[in-house]
């Protein structure tokens, strides 16, 4: 199994169909008739959320709840299947990516994890021939897949164009009401320190997040904010010939990176990136991490999956590598 590109989603998207690459060559028809039969009545009830209880973002599947959790859910909202096993070493960075994602969707698509050894004939129906492998399902059917490690980047541009390409196309969407998940409440320090952003305190909205992150260091929207808060506090006194500073001083790194945040905030990004990118290969030693850092910090303010952003990850992996 191998990942279509994102030229093959798009292209579903424009004609209005779902992708046939996997069309066929899963039979999940099968599969649910074998967890009908193995389940119990007992196991059948307990597959299905309890009345009142809000359906899970991330679950675990097996083949007795799989019809449940996999099949009768995607009719209703895209279902991103990842199966996985404990000895697959690929398996244990892919999928933490994909419950970090899922969490940030809220709702938008769902995560169905299925320990392949535990579930053979799951891995058997799919057709798996190495793990992780990764099977988006709509309406009942599998529309894309994978295989292998993927970046973080990629997997999210992966699901872009799969939740376009399946938007208004599921026979149960219009029951979504009944399946719907809450909004969380907002987390009041992140309320705080956007306050501050909004009210041109910098520094106070950077503490804010920054306290954050000392209580929780792998919090992503307080990463984004401090950064965010960082950017605005250092180009809000950028002279406005930053770039043609930077451009009659080439060795100044300073003016080389104030030259960088002045063409973001001037919609020229692919300047700004262009401009580090080629810095990073004529630089070295503790230059060579500022800049890098720098630039770091720039792609971070921008959608992960925007060109741009992948083309400039790119060349900066050459340019370092």
């Amino acid at each position: 199994m191998t990942r279509p590109g994102p030229q093959s989603a798009s292209a579903a998207s424009r004609a209005g169909s779902f992708p046939s690459s996997l069309a066929g060559a899963v039979d999940l028809a099968a599969l649910k008739e074998r967890a009908a039969q193995k389940a119990s009545p007992t196991q059948q009830n307990s597959a299905r959320p309890a009345p009142g209880d809000g359906p899970s973002l991330i679950t675990d599947v097996t083949e007795q709840t799989f019809e449940s959790e996999v099949i009768e859910r995607s009719n209703r909202v895209l279902v991103v299947v990842d199966l996985w096993a404990t000895w697959a070493e690929p398996c244990k960075e892919l999928s933490p990516i994909l419950e970090q994602l899922a969490s940030e969707a809220n709702g938008k698509w769902v995560l169905a994890r299925i320990d392949v050894d535990a579930n053979p004939r799951i891995a058997q129906a799919f057709g798996v021939q190495s793990v992780p492998t990764v099977v988006a399902i709509a309406g009942g059917q599998p529309v894309h897949a994978f295989a292998g490690m993927q970046s973080e980047p990629q997997i999210r541009q992966w699901l872009g164009e799969l939740l376009k390409a399946v938007e208004g196309k599921l026979p149960g969407e219009a029951r979504q009401d009944a399946d719907a998940v809450a909004e969380p409440p907002r987390d009041p320090r992140i309320e705080a320190a956007e306050d501050a952003l909004q009210n041109g305190d910098f520094a106070a909205a950077e503490a804010a997040y920054a306290q954050i992150l000392n209580d929780e260091p792998r919090n992503t929207e307080a990463k984004a904010g401090a950064n965010h808060a960082r950017f605005l506090a250092r180009v809000q006194n950028l002279s406005p010939e930053a770039a043609k500073i930077a451009d009659t001083n080439p060795d100044d790194i300073d003016a080389q990176l104030d030259a960088a945040d002045f063409e973001v905030v001037n919609r020229e990004p692919e300047a700004a990136f262009g401009r580090l990118i080629g810095l990073i290969r004529s630089t070295a030693g503790d230059d060579r991490s500022r800049v890098r850092e720098r630039l770091i910090s720039l792609l971070d303010l921008f959608d992960p999956a925007d060109p741009l952003v992948l083309a400039a990850r790119r060349d900066l992996a050459a340019a370092l590598y």
